[in-house]
């Protein structure tokens, strides 16, 4: 008997969803499909792709490491490649973020934080500080503890809405009545709250919401001030893509805790660290082994993926990356404006390499014409919820960037005429 397997697609209604194009070959920008056709990656694979793919120093940085030396437990054992990693990583965060625990995925990353946030606490004896602080648009993963701090209006984690444990919503603040409201919610509140989650500047499954660095400064010094730990999630905002290395850096913030992932293997390989300051690494110092972080992952540090990590930061300190972003940002600003005054845009939203079109309404019936016709044009973009986004590879030429705005502003015009209503 021939059994016959189906790849079972992310986010995606498998009844109803249209049968997925093969790509065959990836190379700097562009995906080439089984059909021969090539389309000009807008979205950088999930925002990972930042030089772009086949980068020859990644690959020959894996295949070097492969050759010598793949994987092993970081179990009471070290290898050069994370020691190496962690150490660049450390020296590119801002103050005391030296204290580096490795994971897959960027969910987990964050699944990590919110374990070392709870136990901090309870090694302090404070175990009632047992919630977390998130925002509306806000999105940390689609693990267990993750999605109960991702906001609900996401619409990605409906049937888990009773089953999650719950956290502590709130508009984020974006101006200074905003601000007192929070901060009093704040003082009121710290004494059960463990951590606060924010993505740094832009909130991006939630639907590329963006504040800028001002607001966020004061978010951190409020919690600080009032003893919850902040948690950075710079897993989408990280290596460059908001027009610095990491997001912080705009506010000058120091967050207890940051994770990175998705764009750190320059999206090669499954890599993700949550890096700690030293106040929560001292809190798992002690005599009683139960106050140590027994957490692990059996791929954790996996010696090829933080080789191509390695190899990545190499680029950026090699090549001119930040310039390109803000290269990128200028052309987006540019052309994405022709769209402002377009019936049925709502907003338009520019950030390093990230430009983005928020429509009236929620893209139901929509969403596969756009996705057409933008293949048709040679076009991989993935609209979802009330947008369509531009996250590139940082390294995507002039000509290539012009093309996804080209054919971006001509079908959201086309959507104008042929589907809103006022």
């Amino acid at each position: 008997m021939t059994k016959n397997a189906t790849v079972w697609l992310p986010y995606a209604q498998m009844h109803t969803a249209p049968t997925p194009l093969e790509v065959v070959a990836t190379n700097g920008t562009t995906l080439t499909l089984a059909d021969g056709r090539t389309l000009i990656d807008s979205v950088a694979s999930w925002w990972t792709a930042c030089h772009g793919y086949n980068h020859p120093h990644i690959v020959a940085a894996i295949k070097q490491q492969a050759d010598t030396m793949p994987h092993f437990m970081l179990g009471g054992l070290v290898h050069p490649q994370a020691s190496r990693l962690a150490q660049r990583l450390c020296h590119l965060l801002p103050g005391d973020l030296n204290y580096v625990f490795y994971s897959e995925s960027g969910s987990v990353a964050v699944e990590i934080a919110m374990k070392m946030a709870l136990q901090y606490w309870i090694n302090h004896q404070e175990k009632q500080k047992s919630r977390f602080i998130f925002f509306e648009n806000g999105y940390h993963g689609d693990t267990f503890f993750t999605m109960s701090v991702s906001s609900p209006a996401d619409g990605i984690h409906p049937p888990f809405e009773d089953l999650l444990p719950r956290q502590c919503i709130r508009p984020l603040p974006h101006s200074d009545s905003m601000l007192e409201d929070f901060e009093s919610w704040v003082s009121k509140n710290n004494s059960t709250i463990a951590a606060m989650l924010i993505e740094p500047l832009v909130q991006g499954a939630g639907g590329m919401k963006m504040h800028d660095p001002k607001t966020l400064k004061a978010i951190v010094e409020i919690c600080q001030r009032h003893q919850v730990l902040v948690i950075a999630d710079e897993v989408f905002t990280g290596f460059g893509r908001t027009g610095t290395m990491f997001a912080v850096e705009q506010s000058q913030v120091i967050p207890d805790i940051i994770c990175l992932s998705k764009a750190l293997t320059g999206g090669t390989l499954p890599l993700a660290a949550t890096i700690a300051r030293q106040h929560v690494y001292d809190a798992f110092l002690d005599d009683d082994a139960n106050k140590g972080l027994m957490h692990g992952t059996t791929f954790m540090g996996n010696a090829i993926a933080c080789s191509a990590a390695n190899a990545s930061l190499d680029l950026f300190e090699q090549e001119p990356r930040l310039s390109q972003v803000a290269d990128i940002e200028g052309i987006l600003k540019q052309s994405l404006s022709n769209l402002i005054d377009v019936p049925g845009v709502k907003a338009v939203r520019v950030k390093g390499a990230i430009g983005v079109i928020q429509l009236a309404w929620h893209l139901e019936l929509e969403l596969n014409w756009f996705k057409q016709q933008f293949i048709n044009d040679g076009i991989w973009c993935r609209p979802f919820a009330d947008i369509v986004y531009i996250a590139p590879a940082l390294t995507i030429e002039t000509e290539a960037l012009q093309r996804i705005t080209t054919s971006l502003i001509h079908w959201i015009q086309e959507w104008s005429r042929r589907f809103y209503r006022i």
